[in-house]
């Protein structure tokens, strides 16, 4: 809508919500497939008084000082925040948006997914039958753990670990978890779950699912003494962010069967370069940031990051902030 807000959009995004933000503003949509360059990307937010960007793209004093003083918000197409420096825009009264809770489920389907596909090596399997390999059935043929009756464990028990244990119950595992400190009882006794230290979890697990935060003290969580605590048939799955696991660590533990296999959603870096290690090994199955790719799940993300946009540069309380904080005073 010409003589509406001015806003960029860092993507296309669902219809659902950017038909939202392109019938009340003055849009401009970046329409390529791969991220807007750095400088591109200053260039188009100069004068903006919002920005609904992707993990993709870095919100930092040089992205808000390009912006303008008449930047009120930027909404994330995303749950994580990582690429917002969020403290930067407090200091400068600029809303932080992103969108929670919608793609619980969804992840948690996909982290399950990733964990089947890995311990029956469906991959592998897939593979050998396309190359010509497969002859006859074979009793050692792609053997590997059941997944049933066996024991996960599930590393930060939020919203998404809690809903992998409630599929894990599906399959009559054993819960063990650990979070930066102990759940309620009612949690626990939701899912049968129980609390371990790390070490002893990841002794214990015949797979263990990350569903942590990207922080300083999560940054390679899963490093080679941690790995070296797993199970050698044991599985490792990753949907939460890539720095988690130390990918040379990873790719070393896999290589030398210290652990069976992995199961990855997210990579550091990310994308994952095509020469990478990792790629080289029947054992580390890679898909590409897939978790919340489900059609009813990112048309949820786009009306809610579309609603925090549009909030924003109304001048209005965005209904998913990321810094409340920011409206203290006002």
């Amino acid at each position: 809508m010409a003589g509406g807000p001015r806003v960029f959009v860092a993507r296309v995004i669902p219809d659902d919500g950017l038909r939202m933000v392109i019938d009340a503003c003055d849009a401009r949509v970046w329409e390529g497939e791969l991220p807007p360059p750095r400088d591109e990307l200053l260039r188009a937010i100069e004068g903006c008084e919002g920005v609904l960007t992707l993990l993709t793209d870095r919100v930092d004093d040089e992205f808000l000082d390009r912006a303008g003083p008449q930047l009120k918000v930027v909404s994330n197409y995303a749950v994580g925040f990582d690429n917002v420096d969020v403290a930067a825009c407090t200091r400068r009264g600029v809303a932080v948006g992103n969108t929670p809770g919608v793609l619980t489920d969804t992840t948690a389907d996909l982290a399950f997914a990733l964990l089947m596909a890995a311990a029956r090596r469906i991959p592998e399997g897939d593979r050998y039958v396309r190359s010509s390999q497969w002859r006859t059935w074979g009793p050692m043929l792609l053997l590997g753990p059941d997944v049933h009756s066996a024991t996960i464990g599930i590393v930060g028990f939020g919203r998404i670990g809690q809903a992998v244990a409630q599929r894990a119950l599906g399959f009559g595992m054993r819960i063990l978890y650990h979070d930066v400190a102990r759940l309620p009882a009612e949690v626990e006794d939701r899912y049968g779950a129980r609390f371990l230290p790390l070490e002893e979890l990841l002794a214990q697990a015949d797979f263990v699912s990350l569903h942590v935060n990207l922080t300083a003290e999560t940054r390679h969580l899963m490093n080679a003494e941690r790995l070296g605590w797993m199970k050698p048939t044991a599985v490792l799955v990753n949907t939460s962010r890539g720095p988690v696991v130390d990918p040379k660590a990873l790719f070393e533990a896999l290589r030398d069967g210290v652990i069976f296999a992995a199961a990855l959603d997210v990579t550091d870096p990310e994308p994952i370069p095509f020469d990478d290690p990792l790629l080289t090994l029947d054992n580390c199955l890679v898909v590409p940031h897939i978790a919340s790719a489900s059609r009813a799940t990112r048309g949820k993300m786009a009306t809610m990051a579309a609603a925090n946009l549009l909030a924003g540069v109304r001048d209005e309380r965005l209904p998913t902030p990321v810094n409340p904080e920011v409206y203290e005073g006002r």
